[in-house]
Parts: structure tokens; sequence; C-alpha cells
């Protein structure tokens, strides 16, 4: 069986007198999944003695408990940008990633570098050099404050939708601190900001614009999949989100504060 799945992931292994014994899930957010039904699962596969795996079977849908295990990482990020449920369910539920803050913070910085680099193409500025660098700094440092109060706001308006839906979401108290995580991990398509800017081309706007789609299909199916909820439910979340945040851009525009609205590209409001 290959291994290439396991590479630098903790997963879930049985407990049985010829395995060797593993910590077991202690909380509801370590909790095992399958990838196909959803039904919490105590172990992912059982290791036996020189290397021998068996794979766990869903006793719910009579199906692997979670195949990415065998697959290699490429695989399953290939998966994960094909937004597959399964794939979602392997990266939330039965690894541990703890790159959500980084990755976070990474993706800010490739926004506000976005809007930065808009900012520097509207200006014609003709003061001293010093005087120019020193604006060009604090230019940036104004971009990635107001691109972080954007995503909270996105952020506060789906919590809110589903906190005052959470009758209609789920059976038990919704997890929003692994929403959160969840959130962070699938707006991992911002980084491709920076490539579109690099290689910028008459296309650059359509390829803003589809970053954009793509990272709200991501949030889309990171909230299906982390809440077990239906399709319409995390529809309605995302557009919660997207209108919160658009209010907070119209706030900074109004503002004067945020990139002039001939050269914003990047923005919910044009969806």
């Amino acid at each position: 069986m290959g291994n290439g799945g396991r590479s630098g992931l903790q997963q879930g292994k049985g407990n049985v007198d010829e395995v060797a014994a593993t910590p077991t899930a202690a909380s509801a957010s370590c909790q095992y999944r399958c990838i196909e039904c959803n039904q919490e699962a105590k172990e992912l596969y059982r290791d036996y003695n020189h290397g021998v795996l068996k794979i766990t079977i869903c006793k719910s849908c009579q199906k692997p408990v979670d195949k990415y295990i065998e697959y290699d990482p490429v695989i399953i990020l290939i998966n994960a940008i094909l937004c597959k449920a399964q794939a979602y369910r392997h990266i939330l539920f039965n690894t541990q990633i703890n790159i959500h803050g980084k990755l976070c913070i990474f993706c800010l910085l490739c926004e506000a570098y976005l809007r930065w680099w808009q900012l520097q193409d509207s200006n014609q500025n003709t003061a001293p050099d010093d005087l120019i660098r020193y604006a060009k700094e604090w230019d940036f440092y104004r971009m990635f404050a107001i691109a972080a109060l954007e995503q909270t706001a996105y952020f506060i308006g789906i919590f809110t939708f589903l906190w005052v839906e959470r009758p209609m979401t789920a059976k038990k108290k919704p997890n929003f601190i692994l929403l959160l995580k969840a959130l962070l991990l699938s707006s991992y398509g911002k980084l491709l900001l920076i490539p579109a800017v690099i290689w910028e081309h008459d296309y650059t706007p359509l390829c803003l614009k589809l970053i954009k789609v793509f990272v709200l299909t991501s949030n889309f199916q990171a909230i299906r999949v982390t809440l077990n909820i239906n399709r319409k439910l995390s529809f309605l979340a995302v557009l919660s989100g997207l209108l919160l945040e658009s209010i907070m851009v119209y706030f900074f525009q109004s503002m004067e504060w945020d990139v002039g609205s001939d050269c914003a590209i990047y923005k919910s409001q044009d969806f």
C-alpha cells in the first residue's frame, strides 16, 4: 500500500493487540470522519506488524473510511482544487494541519500587494524619492489593514447567518472554530493573485475575477462539508458574507481609504 498520503500527516490507527497503541480522538473537532458519508469513525486504518495496513471500512456506507490515506499529496491537492467533498473531509477531519494562521497572513499579503500594485499604477507622484518610498510603504500597510478588515467582515457575515439559522444547520451546536479553520484553508486560491500580477497581460482582470469565484466556491464547499448542511444554506452563508464585505468595501471607498473604483479589480461587489 502506498504511503504518499501519510507523509507529514498524523493519521488515525486502530488499537488491537498486534498494533502499536496510538492516541484516540479526544474531542469532536479531532474525531475522524468517513469521507463518503460523513459518519464519525474511531480509526482510519489498522497498522499491523511489518508495515501491513488495513483500511477501516465504514459501518454506515460500507466503503473505506478514508481512501486518501493511500494517495499521494499531489493527487489529494488536485481533488481539493476540483472541490471534491471527499478531499475536503480528508483534509479537515482526518489530518492534522496547523498552517491556518500562516496561510491567512500570506493570503492577506498577496491581496494587499495586488491592491498596492493597482494603487501605484493609478498614481502619478512627482514628490522626492525618499517621500515616495515612505508613502508607498505606508500605502502597503494600509492595503493590508483594509484587506484584513474586509476578510473579517466576510467571515462575520458567514458566522452571523449560520448562528441565526443554527436550528437548520445541524442537530448539534456547530463547531465554529473548525469552520474558521476550514474557511482559512479553503482561501488558498488567493495565492494565485501573485502569479496573475507578475504575468501581467490583457486578461489579468478576467483572471482576478476567476480567482475570486474559485475562492468563493472553495469557501462554499468548506462550509457544506464542515457543518454537513445542504447547498442552499452554504450558498446563503457565502452570500451573507459577501454582502457584509461589500458594505465594508463601500465604506472604505466612500472614505477614500481604498484604491479608486476605476482600478479596483478584485472587489466582491463585481460578482
